[in-house]
């Protein structure tokens, strides 16, 4: 499925208009069904939709051991993706009433018991890293954001050591970004514990709780962070960095492990 499609647009430059065919980002639903329930519709590219919905699936606590699950299957319609997930683990127990929507692009949730149970964790000690080698890793991103580049309609997130970028994907939202990077780790058995992940877009508490929940200890984000972001990167000790430029950025909280500070 294209990630991209060409589109006819009318631009104003210079005092007058003139026509501009442009590529606009790709979008499609992708429909996430676990034990046959329907868990949500998540607005995406379509690139790696089985990565995007474990990744979800992991990110709300849906699944919780990749040795559990049977099956992945994949669908593809002319208008839509299904993901099937096979588990012989129950995740329903005592959560659907649970669900709140979020601030996501598409239909965002977590549970209640996602803010709960990752509130209660303290992160491990993770990597030492300098504002240079946190510049650095956003130029990476930047440099491979070839999408973003073509559409200027998407977002981007990396896994990275403080010296390599491991890990990227791109996709419309920041929040599919992310669970692509938590799906591949949950899939393959990353180990987070001395990683970070640099992205764009706003830290809300959705994303913050996506990234501690696999056990990341640092995230860096090109825009600003939400009060409640802020304040659970303290809770978990989380060291969360936004408005990342090419001159300089914006620690929130440290947790010990910005060199300088």
């Amino acid at each position: 499925m294209p990630d991209s499609y060409p589109c006819e647009t009318v631009e104003y430059l210079n005092g007058g208009f003139c026509g501009r065919t442009v590529q606009v980002v790709g979008e499609v639903p992708l429909r996430v069904m676990l034990n046959g329930r329907d868990v949500v519709t998540l607005l995406c590219t379509g690139n790696n939709p089985e990565l995007l919905a474990l990744g979800f699936c992991k990110s709300d606590a849906l699944l919780t051991d990749p040795g559990r699950i049977e099956d992945v299957s994949t669908e593809y319609a002319a208008d839509r993706i299904e993901v099937r997930i096979r588990s012989n683990e129950d995740p329903w127990l005592e959560r659907i009433g649970e669900r709140t929507v979020t601030s996501g692009c598409g239909k965002g949730t977590n549970f209640g018991r996602n803010l709960r149970t990752v509130s209660r964790r303290r992160l491990g000690p993770g990597p030492m890293i300098t504002p240079r080698q946190i510049l650095d890793r956003m130029a990476d991103l930047k440099a491979r954001a070839e999408l973003h580049a073509r559409t200027r309609g998407c977002h981007n997130a990396s896994l990275c050591t403080p010296d390599q970028t491991l890990i990227f994907h791109e996709d419309i939202g920041r929040h599919n970004a992310i669970d692509m990077i938590v799906g591949r780790c949950f899939l393959e058995g990353v180990d987070t514990r001395d990683k970070l992940i640099v992205c764009t877009g706003r830290v809300a508490s959705e994303i913050l709780l996506k990234v501690a929940r696999i056990g990341v200890p640092v995230l860096c984000s090109t825009a600003s962070a939400t009060s409640m972001a802020a304040s659970l990167a303290t809770t978990v000790g989380l060291t969360l960095v936004g408005n990342v430029h090419a001159e300089g950025l914006r620690v929130y909280h440290h947790g010990g492990r910005i060199s300088g500070l």
